[in-house]
């Protein structure tokens, strides 16, 4: 049948508004069929009722017809809508019908060929009922019985005189005990001695115990005065209870002892009970003989009646017997269908809560399960969405953390190919890391030492965990590099230290974790420096005023004692002595302005404006001085570069050192100038100071260590003058460049660059 299932609404709606038409149609068809089988009874009571038939058999019948013709209407009904569902080409209309033929022909086959054989055996047997021997074995048998009972009486009322006779000579006042007597002779469940007027004299039996025995009527005494006896048969007029009240009767007058004309006549009264058995057999012979006069009067009414009874039968059970398949065939194939659709649903993704039948079969337990499993499969999948909403929110959380540290992460396989990394492993390598994804660290061009390093030392790393074990060996390794950052197309001055420290991960995976401290290292060379000078200051200082006092005491006393020659020479010596002193304390001056300056007082500056005057003072120096104010120096200020946080005194510092040394790398070589440039890099909020020299470069050497003080190419050079900058750049936050500028592979001079924060 046909399977209703809304577009929408909840899951369990649909069956119970499915089981309530399904619950409708089952009470309206057991209507009917209890209509069919009352008609039924009533129509098959009328058979064994000749008058009842005659009187409600066709009332009986039209009613059967109706019933059979609702059930052929809801038959009809039924196929056409599974011949609809079958032309839809709708799911699982082939399998109800299949079901639903093998149902109809399991009901239909055996119904007809019962019909068949009922119909011929019903046909013959009622021939074979009326026969003229059956009529006369009947009429025998009745007149036999009615025989038996009437010898019966009559030996009864024979003996019943006999017993009269012996009462003759008896007087009324001891009648009783010869009526017991007698009643032991006759076998007789009572005796009664009447007069003549109908008064009980004496009784033995039954009427002893009744207040009022029934008497002889006056017709019964007369025609025993005139035969000397009677015999009555009584309690047949009610076959039902005739087995246990047939009685005979008999009477019986007493002889008188004289012939006086006023002695009153004596009655005795004899009851005896008729065998049960032969009551039964005559009452059956009765039945059955006024049965067969009835029927054999109806003969051919009584074959249409059974075949009539007979075809609708037939047309009731073939009508159920269909339509219990349709049914039948429904309540299998609708799980089987539930099944199906809920498969397909799962199939398309679809895990909403699935129909679930409320039968006790196992097919409605297998849709509950079905259901059951469905929605611990969408639970299991919530979980799951649930999981890796939790999985992702950790993850980009993680993500967040990892973008956001400072350190670098890098994730690597076992050849040492990157799987992921985070902005701050770029930013520390300045390698565009997400472009060299699957591939080997030691490929990235200015990285080849250090991922050939790295790779070496988790192969290190993981020997040793083999021979000590992985429960005994150590979980990680650490070390320091030292990494030249250097790319095709420029040179980087800054070389970088990193800590670098190596784990193992699941499934593998090696986990490599750095930070640059560079910026620590510099800080603690720095402050290294920084004692050192203030030391330097200290221990140098004090000795040489008394060495310079002492040549000069010396050149004073020996004045005019020495001979010319001699003169000169000490002259000439205490004057290399003082200059000597002199340069001395420059340099003792210089590593105690180095140890002692003072923090930054960071305020709003104008950049571009602290430049200019810079310059300008360089332009006026160079009308009236010569050598290294002879480079010309160029200036590109960026109009658009706002104010920097910054200490005027301390940055204009930092641009004398800068152009001093550009300057002084600059001599020498024809056609040379500085640079000095301002840009303002808006996406980062930072404004760069540029500084770019005509000379020779920095050699490698001195690139690792051009911060640190005393390192220097300069002959007469201090190697402070670089130092001071980055301890100035350290203070203002800034960050500090140095590279050689190439050109086709030659070095056409040095670059120093400072990055600073904007003041807002």
């Amino acid at each position: 049948m046909n399977l209703p299932r809304p577009p929408e609404g909840p899951p369990r709606k649909l069956v119970q508004g499915t089981r309530a038409w399904r619950w409708a149609l089952a009470v309206a068809v057991t209507v009917v069929v209890a209509i069919g089988i009352v008609l039924m009874f009533l129509l098959t009571q009328a058979t064994n009722n000749r008058e009842l038939y005659e009187q409600n058999y066709g009332r009986l019948f039209a009613l059967n017809m109706v019933v059979a013709g609702a059930l052929l209407a809801v038959i009809l009904w039924v196929f056409v809508r599974l011949a609809s569902r079958l032309r839809r080409g709708k799911f699982g209309s082939r399998l109800l019908v299949k079901l639903a033929a093998i149902f109809a022909l399991v009901g239909l086959v055996p119904g007809v060929l019962i019909y068949v054989v009922s119909y011929q055996f019903v046909s013959r047997s009622i021939e074979t009922w009326f026969d003229v021997k059956v009529e006369g074995a009947l009429d025998s048998g009745l007149n036999l019985g009615r025989a038996t009972l009437d010898t019966l009486a009559n030996d009864f009322g024979n003996k019943t005189r006999g017993a009269a006779n012996q009462l003759a000579e008896t007087p009324d006042a001891s009648a009783g005990l010869v009526l017991e007597k007698l009643r032991d002779q006759l076998g007789a469940i009572d005796v009664v001695l009447w007069g003549g007027t109908g008064q009980m004299i004496a009784s033995a039996g039954q009427s002893r115990f009744q207040l009022r025995p029934e008497r002889p009527s006056a017709q019964q005494l007369r025609t025993t005065r005139g035969q000397r006896g009677l015999t009555i048969i009584e309690g047949f007029d009610d076959p039902q209870s005739a087995i246990n009240n047939a009685r005979i009767k008999a009477l019986a007058i007493v002889p008188q002892p004289s012939l006086g004309l006023l002695a009153e006549p004596r009655y005795l009264q004899a009851t005896i009970v008729i065998p049960p058995t032969l009551v039964a057999n005559l009452i059956a012979v009765q039945e059955a003989n006024r049965e067969y006069q009835e029927r054999a009067l109806g003969r051919d009414g009584l074959r249409r009646m059974y075949i009539g009874t007979l075809t609708l039968s037939l047309f009731l059970a073939v009508f159920g017997a269909v339509l219990l398949a349709i049914l039948l065939g429904n309540q299998l194939a609708r799980p089987l269908l539930l099944l199906a659709a809920g498969v397909s649903e799962v199939a398309a993704g679809d895990l909403s809560p699935k129909p679930a039948l409320q039968g006790k079969d196992e097919l409605g337990g297998l849709t509950r399960a079905f259901a059951d499993m469905t929605q611990q499969l969408a639970d299991a999948r919530g979980a799951v969405e649930k999981s890796m909403g939790q999985v992702n929110a950790a993850r980009r959380n993680l993500q967040t953390i990892l973008d956001n540290l400072t350190a670098g992460v890098v994730v690597l396989d076992a050849k040492g190919r990157i799987q992921t990394s985070n902005p701050g492993a770029a930013r520390i390598l300045r390698v565009a890391l997400e472009d060299y994804q699957a591939k080997p660290l030691a490929s990235i061009v200015g990285l080849e030492a250090f991922g050939t390093a790295v790779q070496q030392r988790f192969d290190d790393f993981f020997n040793e965990r083999a021979k000590e074990g992985a429960e005994q060996g150590a979980d990680h390794w650490q070390q320091s590099f030292e990494l030249n950052t250097a790319h095709i197309g420029e040179a980087q001055a800054n070389i970088v230290t990193l800590v670098a420290r190596g784990a193992e991960m699941p499934g593998g995976s090696r986990l490599l974790v750095f930070d640059d401290i560079s910026e620590i290292v510099s800080a603690q060379r720095a402050q290294a420096w920084g004692e050192v000078a203030r030391r330097l200051a200290h221990e140098i200082k004090n000795p040489l005023t008394p060495i310079q006092l002492s040549a000069e005491r010396m050149e004073m006393k020996l004045a005019g004692k020495l001979q010319a020659t001699e003169q000169a020479i000490v002259t000439k010596s205490v004057h290399t002595i003082v200059d000597q002193v002199e340069s001395m304390k420059r340099l003792v001056n210089e590593f105690r302005d180095y140890a002692r300056l003072p923090a930054a007082e960071l305020k709003p500056v104008d950049l571009n404006a602290l430049v200019s005057d810079v310059l300008a003072l360089y332009a006026r120096e160079g009308d009236a001085t010569r050598g290294a104010a002879q480079v010309p120096v160029r200036m590109e200020l960026d109009p658009a570069a706002p104010r920097v946080l910054g200490d005027g005194q301390q940055l204009r510092q930092v641009i004398h050192n800068l152009l001093q040394n550009a300057q002084d790398a600059t001599e020498g070589r024809g056609g040379g100038e500085v640079v000095v440039r301002t840009q303002w890099n808006e996406p980062a909020k930072r404004v760069r100071l540029i500084v770019q020299d005509s000379g020779h470069g920095f050699p490698e050497h001195i690139l690792k260590r051009a911060f640190e003080p005393y390192v220097t190419t300069k002959p007469k050079g201090t190697g402070l003058g670089l130092a001071v900058v980055k301890k100035i750049a350290d203070e203002h936050g800034a960050r500090i460049d140095l590279k050689n500028r190439l050109a086709e592979g030659v070095i056409q001079g040095a670059q120093v660059s400072l990055s600073f924060g904007v003041a807002s």
